[in-house]
C-alpha cells in the first residue's frame, strides 16, 4: 500500500463506517409543537421474514407516552382522538395511542420506512423516519408524491408532578 492510498483509506474510513453504523431512532421523541413526546420501540410482533431462516424483520412501533396538557380544558377529561376515520378507533385516548407503525430498515443509510399516523386528519399515510443525528429524526407521511413532515428532538420523559400532600398540621395549643 502506498502512501496516497494509506492517505485515502484514512480520509475515506470515517465515512463508511458512519454509513454502516445507523442511528438508531428508538427512544423518547419530542415531537414539534413540543406538546407530546412518543416513544419509539421494537414492535410487540416481530414480522416474520421471507426467508424461513432468516431472522425476522425488526419492526418498530411509537406511541404518546407524554402530553404536555393531558386533560382538555373544554371537557375536563383527557384528550381524544376525534378525527379518526376509523369508527373503532375514534375517541380513543390520545395518551398510549400509536401514531407510528412497522418502521423497517431502509435501504437507505438511516432511514427507516413504514406508516404514520397524523392525528390532524385522522388518516395513517406511508411514511419513513430520516435520522439526521443520534438525537434529531425526521418523521414525514407521504400521499402518492406530496410528503409532509416535521422534526423531533431526543426527550426524555418529564416526571409526572408530585401530587399536593395534607396540608401541614398545625401545632395544637395544649391545655393545662
Amino acid at each position: 500500500m502506498t502512501l496516497k492510498t494509506t492517505a485515502l483509506a484514512v480520509i475515506l474510513m470515517p465515512l463508511t463506517a458512519s454509513i454502516v453504523q445507523a442511528a438508531d431512532p428508538t427512544g423518547t421523541w419530542l415531537v414539534a409543537g413540543q406538546d407530546a413526546i412518543v416513544r419509539i420501540a421494537d414492535c410487540p410482533s416481530q414480522q416474520a421474514s421471507a426467508d424461513q431462516n432468516a431472522p425476522p424483520i425488526r419492526t418498530l412501533c411509537g406511541n404518546v407516552v407524554w402530553l404536555k396538557e393531558p386533560i382538555d380544558p373544554a371537557t375536563g377529561k383527557p384528550h381524544v382522538d376525534s378525527k379518526n376515520v376509523d369508527p373503532a378507533k375514534k375517541g380513543q385516548p390520545v395518551l398510549g395511542m400509536q401514531g407510528v407503525f412497522d418502521m423497517h430498515p431502509a435501504k437507505e443509510p438511516d432511514q427507516w420506512d413504514g406508516r404514520v399516523y397524523s392525528i390532524d386528519e385522522g388518516k395513517i399515510y406511508d411514511g419513513n423516519i430520516i435520522m439526521h443525528s443520534d438525537n434529531e429524526l425526521y418523521i414525514q407521511g407521504c400521499f402518492m408524491l406530496f410528503c409532509r413532515g416535521e422534526k423531533w428532538v431526543r426527550q426524555d420523559v418529564p416526571d409526572p408532578p408530585k401530587p399536593a400532600g395534607p396540608p401541614a398540621k398545625q401545632p395544637q395549643a395544649r391545655a393545662r
